[in-house]
């Protein structure tokens, strides 16, 4: 039995795999919702306190996730390309992290 459309992944002329429509607004909605949570948690902050940097930390990692998979679409890509550009974000959050050591800011944090 064959699925509805608003479902299925759409497929282009070279074989490769997007998402549909339906699809691209409900990232965006998703996107939408965690911005607005992490407005919140920026205001409440007197009242979560320490907690609230990990968590926005969490949340643009998940932010990041999403965009990067879907509409970079580095989700439907081989595992070789998803290797390569984890490895080189790594890489850069080693070198962000050496340089606000280096600076004395990393300290504060």
């Amino acid at each position: 039995m064959d699925q509805p459309t608003e479902t299925r992944e759409v497929h282009t002329a070279e074989g490769h795999h997007h998402p549909t429509p339906r699809q691209y607004v409900q990232i965006a909605l998703l996107l939408g919702l965690l911005t607005a949570i992490e407005v919140g948690l920026f205001y409440a902050e007197p009242f979560f306190g320490d907690l609230v940097v990990p968590a926005l930390l969490v949340l643009a990692a998940v932010k990041f996730g999403l965009v990067v998979g879907y509409y970079m679409h580095l989700k439907y890509e081989k595992r070789f390309l998803t290797r390569l550009f984890g490895g080189g974000f790594v890489l850069a959050l080693m070198i962000y992290a050496v340089v606000l050591v280096a600076f004395g800011i990393m300290a504060n944090i």
